[in-house]
């Protein structure tokens, strides 16, 4: 079964790829993804300056997920805008993963990573792991503003990652921004932020940067991810693509994304967990859970979500 899919008017050999932040940080491990089945590379968020991140141990998996407070590690964005020629090569869209620390930084990074020609531009609204910096996609006068400045700087396909929303005014609020920004595509969701996870038998929190406070990720956050999926491509009345993130471990877990509106889904925790093989065990899952529930692509079963 062909799994491909286009966003944007750009081609993906597969709808399963990385999410921006799991190993996808040093060349290295970008070339590992360009070898790989995933359908794309997505590169680590980028910020002007390289970072080594927060001090470890700030990656913790357990039963149902994962906790990380991860800090932003990265090359910079020169760094990655010299590697995006390379990472082409590969034939499978390069997707460049934006972020800053301050409004300013976004349009640097955009202009110059955008100059370097990737296939498509993410602008990441949701990094929940730098202290004392809020996510800019909570402020919706703020995403607006910075979105509006990037836009005219980005020629590619743009598009936003979101952090999860819980209440549907927000989702509604934000939905309204997205429409204003000239957005191409969404993804959703980043990890829940502030999550804590105990170690009982030590009395002790498992990781170290903000007092073990983190952005959870994996299976336990899958319900927040679906419901994010699915009030956007109501919200947008499914014309606009969204790739869905979080919770995917299975490729039941995709389908289940895909009903909700999805066109591609991407995965962090279990692409951690089990290395880049993983694309492989997944869209083997995904094409077996389509045949088995009769559908022969993937645009017969996107957003047929049922209501009861």
């Amino acid at each position: 079964m062909d799994l491909s899919i286009t966003i944007a008017g750009v081609r993906f050999p597969s709808c399963v790829m990385n999410a921006s932040g799991a190993l996808c940080v040093t060349h290295e491990e970008l070339l590992a993804l360009g070898r790989s089945r995933a359908g794309a590379i997505v590169t680590k968020s980028m910020t002007i300056e390289p970072r080594d991140g927060n001090p470890t141990p700030r990656y913790y998996g357990f039963p149902g997920g994962s906790i990380n407070s991860m800090g932003l590690p990265n090359l910079g964005y020169r760094a990655y805008a010299a590697l995006i020629p390379e990472l082409k090569t590969f034939g499978k869209p390069v997707i460049a993963s934006v972020a800053g620390l301050c409004e300013d930084d976004f349009q640097i990074i955009a202009t110059v990573i955008n100059a370097a020609k990737p296939d498509l531009i993410e602008v990441n609204l949701s990094c929940p792991n730098i202290p004392g910096k809020p996510q800019i996609g909570y402020d919706t006068e703020a995403s607006e503003r910075l979105l509006k400045r990037v836009r005219k700087v980005i020629t590619v396909p743009m598009g936003v990652k979101l952090p999860p929303y819980f209440d549907p005014a927000h989702h509604s609020a934000m939905g309204s921004v997205i429409g204003r920004c000239g957005v191409d595509f969404l993804n959703l969701i980043n990890s829940v932020g502030n999550g804590l996870v105990v170690d009982p038998e030590h009395e002790v929190v498992v990781i170290k940067p903000k007092g073990g406070f983190g952005g959870l990720g994996g299976a336990s956050i899958k319900p927040v991810a679906l419901a994010n999926v699915r009030a956007f491509w109501k919200i947008f009345e499914g014309r606009m693509p969204i790739i869905g993130t979080g919770g995917v471990v299975s490729g039941v877990d995709a389908f289940e994304h895909l009903l909700c509106g999805a066109t591609a889904v991407q995965i962090g925790t279990v692409l951690v967990e089990e290395g880049v093989n993983v694309f492989d065990r997944l869209e083997t899952e995904l094409v077996a859970q389509l045949s088995k529930k009769g559908y022969a692509s993937l645009e017969e079963c996107r957003g047929k979500l049922k209501e009861l």
